[in-house]
């Protein structure tokens, strides 16, 4: 039960904050949506640094193996995973009228809502290998520590699940279909997060790299999207206070409830 509740809560995150559909009547203001990408970017960084890589390190010393080495192989091995999937799946990020990956023929709201999707597989990784490790019993991960990681994310999905469901409506897309559409892009988080818990009880040894795994994965996204998409025309420092925001508050939920 508290596994199921655990992996489900960053989708509640989506799912409230696509719900801001129903409140605000135009569209997000641009001040607003650049803190936050600013404040998801904070969060995501210091979970993968707090969640994930300190505690790929520490298991690997416990498990005797260099402690450097499988944070390395994993942390890269989670960026080219993304990279790979950013060259491979359509997609239109905000603020962009070229789409990426491979050519289709897909309306621009699907290809938006593809954007999200792929940026929540790594995060919905990140809440699963850490529930992997808390449930096997591992000393450097907590069941709090990985609730503290899975409300985090949920805290950096509510301005995602409004930031994929304001432009839809801002569109013309009427305000339940923008809701659906913000909410479907958060569905792959707790099917991700499932995944990564089979696989990791099948081969626990390998514990330190699917974290640093979603660590990489996880870091990409801020790279090559959130910190971007922040900094884009006017107001650029508004974001960057985001970032820090949003890395406080992550940092001390993992530090205090870790």
């Amino acid at each position: 039960m508290q596994l199921a509740l655990g992996l489900l809560i960053p989708f509640a995150g989506t799912t409230l904050g696509s719900a801001m559909v129903f409140f605000m009547r135009r569209e997000m203001d641009k001040k607003l949506e650049k803190m936050l990408l600013g404040f998801a970017s904070g969060v995501m960084i210091a979970a993968s640094v707090w969640s994930l890589l300190i505690p790929a390190i520490d298991m690997a010393r416990e498990q005797g193996r260099i402690p450097w080495l499988p944070a390395t192989v994993g942390f890269l091995g989670g960026m080219a995973f993304l990279l790979i999937l950013d060259s491979l799946i359509p997609h239109l990020h905000l603020e962009s009228a070229q789409p990426e990956g491979i050519e289709a023929n897909l309306k621009k709201t699907t290809m938006l809502v593809l954007a999200v999707t792929l940026h929540n597989i790594p995060e919905g990784m990140s809440v699963g290998v850490t529930f992997a490790g808390a449930i096997f019993g591992h000393t450097s991960i907590t069941m709090a520590g990985a609730f503290a990681l899975a409300v985090g994310i949920a805290i950096q999905n509510f301005p995602e699940g409004a930031i994929i469901s304001m432009p839809l409506r801002g569109e013309g897309m009427p305000r339940l279909r923008s809701f659906v559409y913000g909410s479907l892009s958060g569905v792959v988080e707790p099917v991700a997060a499932a995944v990564t818990v089979l696989l990791a009880s099948r081969i626990v040894p390998t514990l330190p790299y699917l974290l640093a795994f979603a660590a990489g994965a996880m870091i990409y996204v801020v790279v090559e999207e959130l910190i971007p998409e922040s900094q884009t025309g006017e107001h650029s420092n508004i974001g960057t206070i985001g970032v820090a925001v949003g890395f406080v508050i992550m940092m001390i939920l993992d530090v205090a409830l870790g």
